[in-house]
């Protein structure tokens, strides 16, 4: 039997996540983007609004697989989440954090491709600005962060680097595809 197959996209703001997700999508729309519980304020787009007392009930109960808190807001990877979530399809989860890579790999078994997005930061502040984003100025404090996050861990070993300004949302979704593709082709080998 294969294992479930899932998708890990880290990379600073404006890296191409939301993008690149899209184009998956469009090349097979059995992958979509997972929906992190969010507990705050903002674009509520892309996740599953949720209230202070749902994630403390979640945390109570072990469910939460990881959290973060970034731009004044808390942002889950909840087990029943992430279980729906490959009930439809395969999930694409987007992370900035090395940490929580490490905690959904181990935390949730599941065959986990971990794709970096990556672009210069003037390139975030560009695409940032471009898309009328009013918070700019964290955006680039959380690539800063995603760079120190990088650096921080040299041990991180990832399955595919696409650098977002050399190749296409449709590029990068045919060489994740492929990467899955092959993955799933070893495991019934």
């Amino acid at each position: 039997m294969n294992p479930k197959q899932g998708v890990i996209l880290y990379g600073p703001p404006a890296s191409g996540k939301d993008t690149v997700t899209t184009a998956l999508s469009d090349l097979d729309p059995t992958y979509a983007q997972f929906a992190r519980l969010k507990v705050g304020s903002g674009k509520a787009v892309g996740y599953r609004m949720g209230t202070a007392q749902q994630l403390h009930q979640l945390e109570v109960a072990g469910e939460v697989v990881y959290a973060n808190s970034r731009y004044g807001n808390t942002y889950a990877i909840d087990r029943p989440g992430v279980d729906a979530a490959f009930a439809a399809g395969v999930p694409v989860v987007h992370l900035g954090q090395v940490d929580g890579i490490r905690a959904l790999v181990s935390g949730y078994p599941a065959d986990w491709s971990a794709v970096l997005l990556r672009c210069p930061r003037e390139v975030t502040e560009q695409r940032s600005a471009g898309r009328g984003d009013s918070d700019t100025v964290a955006r680039l404090a959380a690539w800063d962060a995603t760079r120190e996050d990088l650096d921080a861990h040299p041990d991180m070993a990832w399955d595919l680097a696409i650098d977002t300004t050399e190749a296409s949302p449709q590029d990068a979704a045919r060489l994740i595809d492929q990467l899955l593709a092959r993955r799933a082709g070893a495991a019934t080998a």
